[in-house]
């Protein structure tokens, strides 16, 4: 029995190896995340320090990937009232529509993108410790191991809120034995981990982080304690109950950490200037064929129908405000008559994204995915939450003043904590994070619902509290059988 086990395993692995061979050529990989590192007689994973630097940024190269390129837009702007999924791809229109089922191809390509670089950075830390001081600084060693920890951490952080309970797969099989049966089968088909020890875990490896990575580096594509201090403060932000203690104390040290706004809202996207000292984690990218932005191609142009096509009612919230600088920044209307319609906007006044402005082929267009004003308005809500209503306040506007709007002003935290959800709103637009902070408020499902489309009519989003998570994909369902599906699939 254990050698007929044997061979399932061993047919699996090789299709999956065989998978990511061909998805590699295809600049596509969707490995599994899990898998055999070494099946030689040679214990030893890493044999120098090149070849765990090239693990480590082989690690960060998936912030490359489509996941981070399209699909976290896609799921953090498509998935709220900020945009719909534009394009003609039903996979998007199923997440804009909340609608998903199962086999959703967006759903499974995620899950294997997203396991697939916790399985390099599991091999990373698992396996760097084999290096002696002499192949490897101890101060160098104890960098990557933060880089890598931060890594995973951000990785379960996209999971654990799209699917809620997921597998801590924290291994990589090293070896396959009959005799390592029993070892290696929970590895390879793990259950769902209560999302409660998922977070126990992200915040573990963020906390070996913020005591091993850099202070500054060379660009801010390289994790840095600001950008562990932010993840750490969003972290504690999106668990219920929140702590708000510990969201106050990382938002304070990310705001002593050397970070100021850039005086022009503008100059934030008209790529004049990149790593600015607002950035705290940035993608960069230099372009060309082997190092391009292809995602902006994604949301900009004129060549075909784009995704992430901004909302009715998002455009409705800038108007209603009169931020005519931060709507500008965000949204460029264009015509686009003889070229495709769409029901929600005239051929003739047709917007686009606005803040990824470079999107020629092989774009050296950077994402920033962390920046001081997400902070700052992340303390606000500390400070609300505190009963400091002033203090709440006083960050509130001053990220409206530098868009030359006016002060705001309220006497209850209800009253303040709208304003900072409207302010976040048009602050972070199109720059994933609208989705996130609907589920952590709370606010989903009533504000969704209540999305305005075309000349204001109610848009008729259904969004249920079953659809605030997705289902588990089927594929991975039917090759697992511990994998339980969310309710409402």
């Amino acid at each position: 029995m254990k050698n007929r086990f044997l061979y399932i395993i061993i047919i699996i692995i090789t299709t999956f190896v065989a998978l990511s061979c061909n998805d590699f050529l295809e600049l596509t990989p969707e490995s599994q995340g899990v898998a055999v590192t070494n099946t030689s007689a040679d214990s030893v994973f890493f044999h120098s320090a090149n070849e765990v630097e090239a693990a480590l940024g082989a690690a960060y190269g998936d912030f490359k990937n489509e996941y981070y390129q399209l699909d976290y837009f896609v799921n953090g702007d498509a998935q709220s009232d900020d945009a719909y999924a534009g394009g003609d791809n039903p996979a998007n229109f199923q997440i804009d529509d909340y609608t998903i089922d199962a086999t959703n191809s967006n759903v499974s390509r995620d899950w294997r993108y997203l396991y697939s670089t916790i399985g390099k950075t599991n091999t990373i830390l698992n396996n760097i410790d084999d290096l002696s001081s002499g192949q490897i600084t101890d101060q160098r060693k104890k960098e990557i191991i933060g880089e890598a920890s931060f890594i995973r951490a951000f990785m379960y952080f996209q999971c654990v809120q799209l699917w809620g309970d997921v597998p801590l797969q924290l291994k990589e099989v090293k070896a396959i034995s009959a005799e390592k049966l029993d070892e290696i089968y929970p590895v390879l088909f793990p259950a769902r981990n209560p999302k409660e020890d998922v977070y126990e875990k992200i915040i573990s490896d963020l906390e070996t982080a913020l005591v091993n990575v850099k202070t500054t580096a060379e660009h801010k594509g390289i994790v840095t304690r600001g950008a562990v201090n932010t993840m750490l403060a969003k972290v504690y932000a999106t668990i219920t109950p929140v702590n708000w203690e510990k969201v106050g104390k990382y938002c304070d040290d990310v705001i002593a950490g050397g970070y100021s706004l850039m005086p022009n809202y503008n100059d934030l996207w008209n790529n004049s200037a990149e790593n600015t000292a607002e950035s705290i984690f940035e993608i960069n990218y230099s372009g060309g064929a082997s190092d391009g932005n292809w995602g902006v191609k994604i949301f900009r142009g004129l060549d075909w129908k784009k995704f992430n096509l901004p909302s009715n009612d998002l455009v409705g919230a800038f108007d209603e405000q009169k931020d005519q600088i931060r709507k500008s920044a965000s949204i460029i209307f264009l015509d686009v008559t003889g070229k495709w319609s769409d029901s929600r906007w005239p051929q003739t006044k047709y917007p686009f994204i606005n803040k990824y402005r470079k999107f020629t082929e092989g774009s050296d267009q950077n994402y920033i995915f962390f920046r001081l004003a997400d902070v700052l308005l992340l303390k606000a809500e500390v400070l609300n939450a505190r009963g400091d209503i002033a203090g709440a306040l006083a960050l509130v506007n001053q990220i409206r003043s530098r868009v030359a709007l006016p002060s705001v002003s309220a006497t209850t935290a209800d009253a303040v904590a709208t304003l900072i959800a409207k302010e976040r709103r048009l602050e972070l637009a199109f720059e994933g994070h609208r989705w996130w902070d609907l589920k952590r408020t709370g606010k989903a499902i009533e504000v969704i619902n209540s999305a305005k489309g075309p000349n204001g009519t109610s848009y008729g989003y259904h969004l249920t509290e079953n659809r605030l998570l997705w289902p588990i994909p089927q594929s991975e369902l039917d090759k697992n059988q511990k994998l339980t599906q969310n309710p409402g699939y």
